[in-house]
């Protein structure tokens, strides 16, 4: 059975919690170890035991691995409506902290997916933190497209779950396409965050050469691949790959979405060996 430990991490005025699942014993030699960076909300529910599969592979395979919930999120202390990303930066970089204590000689990847890997390009621009390699998955670069997708699953969710759907959240919809919500899919936007999903663009999000970066995108993500390409019109080291999986961000596993695609597991596994 692959041995994890639960644990609390950060300053003492905005403590994280976190699993760390260290490399197993007998699969000595990697000097690689992977801190992996959740998505936001339903998407981050809807991606919890993937991760937890993620982390569980990946040490057995000899890779510490670092998974945390940001503040205010998950099992972390802290309410829904302090949650901003310039406090997650800070949660990451503390989570790169605690790892780097955990296995100071292993060169450090950082793994987010959508709103997660966001924050880890905020971070790793930062220079507080040094991961070696960014594999971002689906990053989210476009802040009101982003919160218009979240609005749009959270009014067919209220179509489909209730029996009297609430018609004022679609007609809000249609009246305010730009709006970005305070509530999408049971989870709280804080006014700190709307204002940065607000001003979320892709020229916001410039890559540095100091790491290389993974961008992992849907084949039909012609706005991802455009931001890639712009990154490497500024010669810096990133490389792009189309990827296509069965698991739908927002939603439960419906017939269509699994929810731990063995395709999705076995990509971001291999992008570490790249």
């Amino acid at each position: 059975m692959t041995r994890f430990e639960p644990i609390m991490f950060g300053p003492a005025s905005r403590q994280v919690f976190g699993v760390f699942h260290p490399a197993e014993e007998d699969r000595g030699g990697n000097d690689t170890a992977v801190l992996l960076c959740p998505p936001f909300g339903q998407e981050g529910l809807r991606t919890h035991r993937f991760f937890k599969v993620l982390a569980e592979r990946l040490s057995r395979s000899g890779i510490a691995t670092l998974r945390f919930d940001f503040y205010g999120s998950g099992d972390s202390p802290g309410e829904e409506i302090e949650g901003e990303l310039d406090g997650w930066r800070r949660d990451l970089c503390s989570a790169h902290e605690e790892l780097r204590r955990r296995v100071p000689a292993a060169s450090i990847v950082w793994v987010g997916a959508r709103l997660g890997a966001t924050v880890a390009v905020l971070a790793a621009r930062g220079g507080r933190c040094d991961p070696v390699r960014l594999v971002l998955w689906e990053p989210v670069i476009d802040g009101r497209r982003y919160a218009r997708l979240l609005r749009e699953q959270h009014v067919a969710a209220i179509d489909t779950t209730f029996c009297i759907p609430d018609l004022a959240w679609r007609r809000d919809l249609v009246q305010e396409p730009e709006a970005i919500p305070q509530e999408a899919l049971g989870t709280l936007l804080s006014p700190a965050l709307r204002a940065q999903l607000a001003a979320l663009v892709p020229e916001s999000l410039p890559l540095t050469a100091l790491h290389d970066t993974l961008v992992l995108a849907g084949p039909d993500d012609e706005r991802t691949a455009q931001w890639a390409a712009d990154q490497q019109s500024r010669h810096m080291p990133v490389r792009l790959a189309y990827f296509s999986h069965q698991l739908d961000w927002t939603s439960d596993p419906y017939p269509n979405s699994a929810m731990v695609p063995a395709d999705a597991l076995n990509r971001l596994q291999g992008a570490l060996h790249e």
